[in-house]
């Protein structure tokens, strides 16, 4: 061998000796599940399927965290899967053992385990154990330093069913180097001497298990993106209960240089206020919160002169979790004003979704000082499922009942009563959605007081795994056909909107026209009508909440406008009808009319030069020989199709017959969506719908012929909320 080569090994074996003296020998990977099978480990049971997941699997939220593109996934198969997954023997050789976990936490049921002689030595689970949560995965690890050269084991067990009963594993590995794990446990003691803790939020961050404590007893725990650096915008959590006192803020995993803990702020204001409802992407007339996710409208219900809408809110996230009610009033269902949640989770679980009522006769005992109490009735979602209810006797001050749950478990899927007084039988009734034996079902109970509940009957709503009916979120009212007083029916809605109509004696629910089409767009789900607005008004108004997206916002989703709703005689029996509420009108700040003209192919665009941000249009007219009459409302697209009958919004299409050969169209449009009605209201469509940037575009177009316009009405809109003024039509705020 010649000098130079000997040399030129000693340069390459010289920097291997160091790090070998210096412990960094290489990295040992003992799995990555990248392969289409698990190889040589085995498998029990149904959990772990036939091999990797890739990534997020049927039904599952999405997974990430995970390296490469497999991971082991215990979804197959659902939560109610079990089994295990088992590697075959290998020699610790490395101090650590690392390794990416997520999924269900349950040190007894969901683990990955380090056996070594058949005894389990070490043991990590996933970080969700309520409703909510994230199924990102996160580091983990073992110190193993004092097995090496010991054979072992690592056997990932899933024996959990229901919520989180599922675990994520990837990219297990022997490791020399200490792995960055989080801090646990990380704390801050604050005294609050101001209104709001402001908490920065990371979207798509780890949710961090959060607790607050006073003199050891927790006050308030929810899963939280912090921001470990630089937030994406502010939470903000209302302190003023603690005024004076000395709380804990304690987080359960933190990185080592997170800065999260320190971020918090103490104010009197909330963070940014100043660009409170003024957001790029804030819708202008559709109810949304000032921070966070929303979704389910609850509790809809008219109480001291106000309207109340609560929903379901996540305070802390742009996501779903850390369910809430929050809480907004109004005058006159269009100017909302924005209260605080009412309801946060507890040791029954999250507060998921249900109705509101006034107890005028004082059944339940809650009435003070002569005043009737306000009902909330919740679904408390931990483990069991169970419903309960709170009260308050000003609308704004609210005490849970303390021998909650007033209906104990019937199943796991058992949630969203929706309660009503029964004048007839003088009785409270609820409807509940129960998943039962693998069918979708609503439960009807019955009570004197709100407190203590019967099962009355039970109405099927359709077989699981199938096209939902009277699947979750159910709303129960009577309605007159065609305005009839003497010919009322009740009508059961579910949360798709599909609906029967039918008689009830109290008890028994009779459908005798069943599973009725809804709304026809898309991301309307789950309304609710209001309870108890007076008798001399007669509507029954609805909100549902609208799946408006808003990405790079602090906020997120939002609801419909209200709704009126109607039954309508028709040959295929009565048919519910949705028309905006009259109340509307009060946002108008400007009117364009066009007067009847005949509208060809080669016609002008008679809507040309308007550009309103915020428009309510109106237009009745006769097909006549045109096949297409297209209509385009800043940027969106709404055709009538004559031929077919149809609307044709955007993609999406859905019935719409003329009524005495006319057809009578209203769009309105928000900055994040529209609602289009059509055929006096039994035609719905509601459309989360972002314009491209700057599209002002308007027009109405004939194509194959000629068509009658008879009257179109353009009204610009100003802002509901009031802090904002009516903008002119030429000022663009896309």
């Amino acid at each position: 061998m010649t000098p130079t080569l000997v040399a030129l090994l000693a340069m390459a074996i010289g920097p291997i000796e160091q790090s070998a003296r210096r412990g960094e020998l290489p990295d040992l990977l003992i799995a990555d599940f990248e392969g289409e099978s698990y190889g040589n480990w085995k498998t029990t049971g149904r959990a772990f399927g036939p091999g990797p997941a890739r990534g997020t699997l049927p039904n599952q939220m999405a997974v990430d965290g995970y390296k490469g593109k497999g991971l082991v996934n215990s979804f197959h198969h659902a939560d109610a899967s079990t089994g295990t997954l088992t590697s075959p023997a290998f020699t610790i050789e490395r101090k650590f053992i690392t390794f990416l976990i997520g999924g269900g936490k349950d040190q007894e049921k969901l683990r990955i385990d380090l056996l070594i002689d058949g005894k389990v030595v070490r043991a990590s689970t996933g970080p969700n154990d309520q409703a909510g949560g994230s199924e990102r995965l996160a580091q983990d690890g073992w110190d193993v330093g004092e097995w090496i050269g010991k054979s072992a084991v690592i056997q990932i067990v899933d024996l959990a069913t229901g919520g989180w009963g599922h675990i994520n594993v990837d990219q297990i590995v022997q490791t020399n180097r200490e792995p960055r794990l989080p801090m646990t446990d990380a704390k801050r003691e604050i005294t609050i001497d101001k209104r709001y803790l402001n908490l920065p939020i990371k979207n798509g961050a780890p949710k961090r298990k959060t607790t607050i404590l006073i003199d050891g007893r927790v006050v308030a725990t929810n899963d939280i993106e912090l921001a470990d650096g630089a937030p994406d915008w502010w939470a903000f959590l209302d302190a003023s209960a603690w005024n004076g006192k000395r709380i804990t803020f304690r987080v359960d995993k933190l990185a080592e240089d997170s800065q999260a803990l320190s971020a918090i702020e103490q104010s009197d204001s909330i963070k940014d206020a100043d660009q409170l409802y003024r957001e790029p992407l804030r819708g202008q007339f559709h109810f949304s919160s000032r921070r966070g996710w929303n979704n389910d409208p609850n509790g809809l219900v008219f109480f001291n002169g106000e309207y109340h809408l609560f929903y379901q809110h996540n305070p802390y996230g742009w996501g779903w979790g850390n369910m809430h009610w929050g809480h907004a009033v109004s005058r006159d269902m269009i100017h909302w004003q924005e209260l605080g949640d009412v309801l946060a989770p507890d040791s029954l679980g999250p507060m998921f979704s249900g109705s509101a009522v006034v107890d005028w006769n004082n059944t339940s005992g809650f009435a003070k000082d002569g005043h009737a109490p306000l009902v909330l009735i919740y679904t408390a979602a931990g483990n069991p499922t169970t419903q309960c209810i709170a009260y308050s006797t000003d609308g704004r001050n609210f005490t849970k009942y303390a021998a909650n749950p007033v209906v104990r478990q019937i199943t796991d899927g058992n949630r969203d009563p929706k309660v009503i007084w029964h004048e007839a039988t003088k009785k409270w009734v609820m409807v509940l959605y129960v998943g039962l034996n693998n069918t979708h079902t609503i439960h009807f109970f019955t009570s004197p007081d709100l407190r203590v509940w019967t099962l009355a009957g039970i109405t099927e709503g359709g077989t699981m795994g199938k096209s939902a009916y009277l699947f979750e979120c159910p709303d129960f009212f009577e309605l007159p056909i065609d305005g009839d007083p003497s010919r009322k029916q009740w009508v059961l809605l579910a949360a798709n909107t599909e609906y029967a109509t039918g008689a009830f004696d109290g008890a028994a629910f009779k459908p005798r026209q069943a599973r009725r089409p809804g709304q026809r767009g898309r991301g309307f789900y789950a309304p609710q009508t209001f309870s108890d607005i007076p008798s001399q008004d007669g509507r029954r108004i609805q909100i549902g909440w609208f799946q408006t997206a808003t990405p790079g916002m602090p906020f997120n989703q939002s609801m419909s406008i209200p709704l009126e709703l109607k039954l309508a005689a028709t040959p295929d029996g009565p048919r519910m009808t949705w028309t905006p509420i009259k109340e509307l009108k009060s946002l108008r700040v400007k009117s364009h009319k066009i007067a009847a003209l005949t509208l060809e192919p080669t016609s002008a665009n008679p809507l040309a030069g308007l550009d309103p941000e915020l428009v309510e249009l109106h237009a009745e007219f006769e097909p006549g020989d045109a096949s297409e009459v297209a209509f385009t409302v800043r940027g969106a697209s709404v055709v009538y199709d004559s031929k077919t009958q149809e609307l044709i919004v955007n993609d999406l299409r859905a019935p719409a017959p003329l009524r005495d050969g006319r057809q009578r169209l209203t769009i309105l449009r928000d900055r994040t969506g529209l609602e289009i009605f059509a055929s006096d209201g039994q035609t719905y469509m509601p459309m989360p719908y972002l314009s491209k940037v700057g599209d002002r575009s308007f027009a109405v177009h004939a194509q194959g012929g000629a068509a009658r316009i008879r009257e179109i009405q353009v009204h610009e809109l100003k802002s509901a909320w009031p802090q904002l003024e009516a903008r002119p039509s030429s000022t663009r705020q896309d």
